[in-house]
């Protein structure tokens, strides 16, 4: 796929998605000028589960089931999320990953402060469907719950949709952050999607509407992120990319 450099900024989240399938081409004033390109997630600080599974029955490198994971989960205290299909370990954060979603908790914390919606920190485990078998679990960073108490089941686990969500990238986790977790947010009914990346000092936005990106903007230090769904939330990038 060939596009261009205008296309490709007004467009972003888009061409990412498209990219975890085909190659696309930048190209500006008739000229290549960059590709993007797929990544796998077998990055440092995060892999796919193999050893651990052999024993629930994922051989051979195929898909797991929910049922799978499940049994998992039940049995180790280690972090896993499933994602169509797939079982991803949840390494250990570092320092950095850490003292940016601290400073993002109290800045949400203290806005939110007598407000409708809540926001909450991992681990905490949301459960999202495309279609009823289409299950996923993700544990957000950060997210903004808005109908906790209606949607919390017997157990006092959440059965809801998050409002607003925010992944820290890590160095593990920037394909799938910005990828596949950018295309399940969308279809599953998240309205807005926080990437904030500690590496380049930047937070891209992402507003959903219809299972689509209505808008978008990215924003670099010394900028204040914004959000679009709640008028008057901002960031200031300076004291998060400290």
């Amino acid at each position: 796929m060939i596009v261009s450099s205008t296309e490709v900024q007004n467009n972003f989240g888009k061409y990412l998605m498209l990219a975890a399938k085909e190659d696309v081409i930048i190209t500006r004033n008739g000229m290549v000028i960059a590709k993007l390109t797929a990544v796998e997630d077998d990055a440092a600080g995060e892999e796919k589960v193999s050893e651990n599974l052999t024993k629930y029955g994922w051989y051979g490198g195929r898909k797991a089931t929910y049922e799978e994971f499940l049994e998992l989960t039940r049995h180790s205290e280690d972090r896993y999320e499933y994602i169509d299909g797939e079982i991803y370990y949840l390494a250990s954060p570092k320092t950095v990953h850490q003292v940016v979603l601290t400073e993002l908790l109290v800045i949400f914390h203290n806005w939110f402060q007598g407000k409708e919606c809540r926001p909450l920190v991992a681990p905490y485990d949301i459960t999202l469907r495309r279609h009823e078998k289409d299950i996923n679990v993700v544990q957000p960073d950060l997210m903004v719950i808005c109908d906790l108490e209606e949607k919390l089941d017997d157990d006092d686990y959440y059965r809801g949709v998050p409002t607003l969500v925010v992944e820290v990238l890590s160095e593990g986790t920037r394909s799938k952050d910005m990828v596949k977790k950018l295309d399940l947010y969308m279809s599953c009914g998240v309205t807005e999607y926080w990437i904030v990346n500690p590496f380049n000092e930047e937070v891209i936005v992402y507003l959903f509407q219809e299972k689509d990106i209505v808008n978008s903007a990215t924003y670099r230090k010394p900028d204040c992120a914004e959000s679009f769904h709640f008028k008057g939330l901002s960031v200031e990038l300076a004291r998060i990319f400290t």
